[in-house]
């Protein structure tokens, strides 16, 4: 019999901050930090990663743990033996762009919220793998929320789509909308009022907020 091969991913650690958007903003975090491109990158094993996770949880209290940074989901394997070894009793939390829907199934026992985060404008065909990621969530029983990082070119029609789309996708579906960077630097005006009005015509729960920032937050 040969012996299971080891299973690594590339890390830009496993700090502990504020999320700093969604449905969980302002909540404190353990994050798994999968590394970008131009980010510092440590290997872990599956093993280590869950020294580190329980050691992070052990020694500070958080509310949750987040999967987020590159295609987090692009190490489902991965994290599927993490997950399932550390049989964790803090609630966990999949930061996600949503292109990779296939891998709800296997982690979704591990799971308490899969929120899929989206830039806009989103181009369709990946708002549409973004929303398979939601009706994935939903099938089986995951909580699933939609946060909308706003741009300042975003128009109200391009964040409207986004809500219908998800409305279309899953009903129990909570939908944050964040402002772009030059509303966040200023104030909301009544825009937004009207902007959440429109929206909630087509889906129940949705809210705006402002993005926190600073160095106590992350993603």
């Amino acid at each position: 019999m040969g012996s299971s091969p080891v299973l690594a991913a590339a890390l830009a650690g496993v700090p502990i901050g504020i999320q700093r958007q969604g449905v969980w903003a302002g909540r404190r975090q353990l994050f798994i930090r999968f590394a970008g491109a131009a980010e510092t990158a440590t290997m872990y094993t599956a093993e280590v990663l869950g020294r580190e996770v329980m050691r992070g949880v052990s020694r500070s209290p958080v509310h949750s743990i987040c999967i987020s940074g590159r295609d987090a989901l692009g190490n489902a394997a991965f994290l599927e033996v993490a997950l399932r070894e550390l049989a964790l009793t803090t609630p966990v939390m999949l930061d996600t762009d949503g292109q990779r829907p296939e891998a709800i199934a296997a982690l979704h026992p591990y799971l308490q919220l899969v929120q899929v985060s989206l830039e806009t404008p989103v181009a369709g065909t990946a708002l549409e793998r973004a929303m398979e990621t939601i009706r994935a969530a939903a099938r089986v029983g995951c909580a699933h929320a939609v946060a909308i990082a706003g741009t300042d070119e975003a128009s109200d029609a391009d964040y409207l789509q986004i809500v219908e789309k998800a409305h279309a996708a899953s009903s129990g579906v909570s939908i944050v909308i964040h402002p772009g960077p030059a509303t966040e630097r200023g104030v909301m005006d009544r825009r937004w009022s009207v902007l959440v009005e429109h929206a909630m015509g087509h889906h129940p729960d949705v809210r705006v907020a402002f993005r926190l920032s600073g160095p106590a937050t992350m993603r």
